[in-house]
């Protein structure tokens, strides 16, 4: 064999064994490259779920108390009714207060004393929702009336 045949085969092995070390190098580097990059998205990810999580209990701990205050309205101070007037509807409001009406019944008041009001219990930042907005609206405009409804049921 000769001399250049040999340093051709010896250059050859050579760029063969630099590309595998240069391409193992450079693998290597990209694994590790993804790996801390899914690392840092499980820890994005764990934290968007604990975030969830806590916001998910905080909502559902508001919610309860706010079924909790609709419950208990009529004993709480701030209701300014006699409790035996309302009566729970829950949605779309919360109560139809007949006030005055135990007093009528008991024969200590009169017929026009009686007001109908309609009543929905909110707590902390608690806004109306559209549809109760649209009944405020309706009773602003006297667009109420009383109707009765009989049923003959024929033997």
């Amino acid at each position: 064999m000769s001399i250049w045949m040999a340093m051709l085969i010896g250059a050859c092995i050579g760029v063969v064994l630099t590309t595998l070390i240069l391409s193992n190098t450079r693998n290597g580097r990209v694994k590790a490259e993804y790996e801390q990059y899914i690392a840092e998205l499980e820890l994005e990810h764990q934290q968007a779920l604990a975030h969830a999580q806590k916001r998910s209990v905080n909502t559902s701990r508001a919610v309860l108390k706010g079924k909790m205050a609709e419950q208990l309205a009529p004993i709480m101070p701030e209701f300014q009714y006699l409790p035996s007037d309302a009566k729970f509807l829950g949605d779309p409001v919360d109560y139809v207060v007949f006030d005055g009406y135990t007093d009528l019944r008991d024969g200590e008041g009169r017929p026009e004393d009686i007001e109908v009001v309609l009543i929905d219990i909110k707590s902390g930042g608690a806004r109306l929702t559209k549809g109760q907005q649209a009944i405020a609206q309706a009773i602003r405009e006297g667009r109420v009336r009383f109707e009765t409804v009989r049923i003959d049921f024929e033997d």
